[in-house]
């Protein structure tokens, strides 16, 4: 998923977004209301993480605006503000869940996953397949005729892209916006890219454990 993050919190922003991406999604982060509005009109995200408390523009005002230019998108409030009024305020102001500081981790994860499924549940899907290498895109897992491949997030990322493009040329830079995410300095990423996936050894590495196992090449 790509995710919008609006925390002012230096390190509670920084926790939730390195666990967001560690779960292997893409996110974009913003630490105020005004340049979290920015970013939430400018481009498509699957859902939003907001705070209530918020510089320059509150969360309330923020996802007012959002919805007043019919931005849709699935907003999840967190909030140290607790109690029951300040729940419903945030629904009411057009938020879709409410989840309270502290919190799980885990518990944040599968609520954004039940509001993107909740949001069209006839076109999200759980599960990316091509030929007999198989993604879960909940449990985060992979298996190729039935046997499990171990992957690390990023690795997960890019296999996912790859299999959601079977069939298309997909490019350096395609790769760089979509899985290292477009704001990395593109040199180092492409250097590692090279190595990793493009060089010589992306055949005793990548390559090893989704293809030479077993009978034909999928990627």
């Amino acid at each position: 998923m790509r995710i919008l993050v609006i925390e002012d919190d230096v390190e509670a922003q920084r926790y939730l977004v390195k666990g967001l991406k560690e779960a292997g999604h893409v996110v974009d982060e913003a630490g105020d209301g005004d340049t979290g509005l920015t970013l939430a009109l400018s481009r498509p995200y699957d859902v939003a993480v907001v705070d209530r408390m918020l510089p320059k523009l509150d969360g309330i005002k923020l996802v007012g605006a959002m919805r007043d230019e019919r931005n849709m998108t699935p907003v999840l409030f967190l909030s140290a503000l607790s109690d029951v009024d300040d729940r419903i305020k945030g629904l009411r102001a057009g938020g879709d869940d409410y989840l309270t500081k502290p919190y799980a981790f885990a518990e944040l994860l599968a609520r954004l996953d039940a509001l993107v499924r909740r949001r069209d549940p006839g076109t999200v899907k759980t599960k990316v397949a091509v030929g007999d290498l198989e993604l879960d895109l909940l449990s985060r897992t992979a298996k190729r005729s039935g046997s499990a491949i171990e992957l690390q997030p990023r690795e997960f990322r890019l296999l996912e892209y790859l299999m959601r493009h079977a069939g298309q040329i997909v490019t350096r830079t395609m790769l760089l916006e979509n899985v290292w995410e477009y704001h990395f300095d593109p040199r180092p990423m492409s250097s590692m890219f090279t190595s990793r996936v493009c060089g010589p050894k992306s055949t005793r590495v990548s390559r090893r454990r989704f293809c030479i196992p077993f009978a034909a090449r999928v990627i």
